[in-house]
C-alpha cells in the first residue's frame, strides 16, 4: 500500500468508526437524546462550569447557532443552567446542573453496557494498546484545528 493510500484509509476508518460509533450511542441514550447533547454535557463535565456558549461551539465544532439549539434542549430539559455572566452582562455562562450530572452519568452506563458486547470481541491489551495513537492523533488534530491560520 502506498503512502497516500495509507493515510487515506487510516482517516477513513477513524471516520467510519466515528459514524458508527455515532449512531450507536444515538440508539442507547436515556430519554430519546442525541449524541449531540451528550457531548455537550461531556464537554461541560471535562472543562468545569461556566463556558460560554461560544466557547463551547469552538470547542465542539458547530455553530454558535447550533450550539444555541442544543443548549435550549439541555435546558429545557434541566439538565444544563444558561444565567448571565456576572462580568458582561451581554454573554452567558453555562452550568451543568445536579440533573444533568446524573443523566450524564446515566448515559455512560448504559452505552457502556450495550458497548460491553462489541468490546468483548476484543482482547483488552489490545484496546489498551490502541488508545495512545488514538490519542495522539485526537491530540494532533485539535493543535491543527486551532493553530492554523484563519481557525478557531
Amino acid at each position: 500500500m502506498d503512502d497516500d493510500t495509507l493515510i487515506f484509509t487510516f482517516f477513513n476508518e477513524i471516520g467510519i468508526v466515528s459514524q458508527l460509533s455515532q449512531a450507536f450511542l444515538n440508539r442507547h441514550l436515556p430519554d430519546g437524546l442525541h449524541s449531540s447533547h451528550f457531548a455537550t454535557l461531556n464537554h461541560l463535565y471535562r472543562v468545569g462550569d461556566g463556558s460560554t456558549p461560544l466557547a463551547i461551539a469552538n470547542a465542539m465544532q458547530v455553530t454558535k447557532a447550533t450550539m444555541t439549539h442544543t443548549l435550549s434542549v439541555l435546558e429545557k430539559r434541566e439538565l444544563v443552567q444558561i444565567s448571565s455572566n456576572p462580568r458582561d452582562g451581554r454573554s452567558k455562562k453555562v452550568f451543568l446542573t445536579p440533573a444533568g450530572r446524573a443523566f450524564r452519568l446515566e448515559a455512560i452506563g448504559e452505552v457502556t453496557t450495550a458497548m460491553a458486547t462489541v468490546a468483548s470481541l476484543f482482547d483488552r491489551a489490545e484496546l489498551e494498546s490502541s488508545l495512545p495513537t488514538l490519542q495522539r492523533v485526537r491530540k494532533i488534530l485539535d493543535a491543527e484545528r486551532t493553530n492554523r491560520p484563519g481557525g478557531d
